[in-house]
């Protein structure tokens, strides 16, 4: 008899615990989407939620994250001048890919060096080199990478966005550095879309405008890369484009030129930050200590020694004049 009410009890003490921490995350849904919070402060609360409660919706929430991030893109379009994205990203595509060749040539030999899973170090150097989720979720089919190389190099990228988010700014502002120029360094460091608009909205309106349209020219990547990596792999898996950026220059277009629904251009780009709010939110609950537990050692040190040099040297690059707008 105790041994069956010892059994309800824990039924129904999980039962709770459940029910706690959905209403805990659609709590922290809304409030990121109120427009009250800042991009910062929903990546932290985000992850706090992680490390606090067991994620209800982990796997709709990772796909969700990945829709809204485009979408959000596409609004953040409707405050961009055509010019300005024309000019940026055509100097900027030049600079992503001395910075992706780069990266990747890094990343291979910091893999062979710290003897970590071919598969994991691919997937970690193209996250990193490219685009986070994005360039991980459009390699892993053709790499046929198995669901723990997977979470692996996608919590090591999470966990490295998380902290460039929250550190850039600073460092930023400690540096002295102009808009354009931490608009450039982040677009260049930062792996993830959302962590770049998240860095780049807290320092001004040009850093965002800079950071986002070199960040979609770095993203563009992703198409040759795939296409490399299935030639090489023989591999016959469909080729994911990211149509997002065709639609975030449309927008641009329109807000340039298209002045018949001016008024309503605002209110979307408006939409699109708060997008990139809860976007963050989402890629926040995705941290956890199982997370940090599967990522193990090497893989962790081969992301941060790769994202160091990285940021480091594209930073001293920036300063010196050699990277400029």
């Amino acid at each position: 008899m105790r041994h069956e009410n010892y059994c309800l009890d824990e039924d129904k003490f999980l039962a709770n615990t459940g029910c706690v921490s959905k209403n805990m995350f659609f709590i922290g849904m809304i409030l990121a989407a109120s427009g009250f919070v800042s991009p910062p402060v929903a990546l932290v609360g985000g992850i706090i939620y992680g490390f606090s409660f067991v994620h209800p919706f982990h796997l709709a929430a990772r796909q969700l994250s990945k829709l809204l991030l485009q979408a959000s893109v596409v609004g953040l379009g409707f405050g961009m001048d055509l010019q300005l994205v024309i000019h940026v990203g055509r100097t900027g595509f030049l600079y992503t890919a001395g910075s992706i060749s780069f990266a990747m040539l890094l990343g291979w030999g910091l893999g062979r060096l710290l003897a970590v899973k071919q598969g994991t170090s691919f997937l970690i150097t193209a996250g990193t080199a490219i685009c986070d989720g994005s360039a991980i979720a459009a390699i892993a089919p053709i790499t046929n990478a198995s669901e723990e190389e997977i979470a692996v190099s996608l919590g090591t990228v999470f966990m490295l966005n998380s902290v460039a988010l929250l550190a850039f700014p600073a460092i930023g502002a400690a540096l002295h550095l102009t808009q354009t120029q931490f608009g450039l360094w982040s677009a260049l460091a930062i792996h993830d879309t959302s962590s770049v608009v998240g860095a780049t909205a807290k320092f001004g309106a040009v850093a965002l405008a800079v950071g986002t349209t070199v960040k979609v020219a770095r993203a563009l990547w992703i198409v040759p890369l795939s296409v490399g990596t299935a030639m090489a792999k023989k591999s016959k898996a469909r080729i994911q484009w990211p149509w997002f950026i065709l639609f975030f220059c449309l927008a641009a277009v329109a807000n340039t030129y298209m002045h018949t629904f001016q008024k309503l251009y605002p209110s979307l780009k408006h939409l699109g930050v708060i997008g990139l709010t809860v976007t963050l939110f989402l890629i926040g609950t995705g941290l956890s200590k199982k997370t940090l537990q599967e990522m193990g050692a090497r893989p962790l040190l081969q992301g941060v020694l790769l994202w160091i040099v990285v940021a480091v040297g594209s930073l001293a690059l920036i300063r010196g004049g050699w990277i400029h707008l």
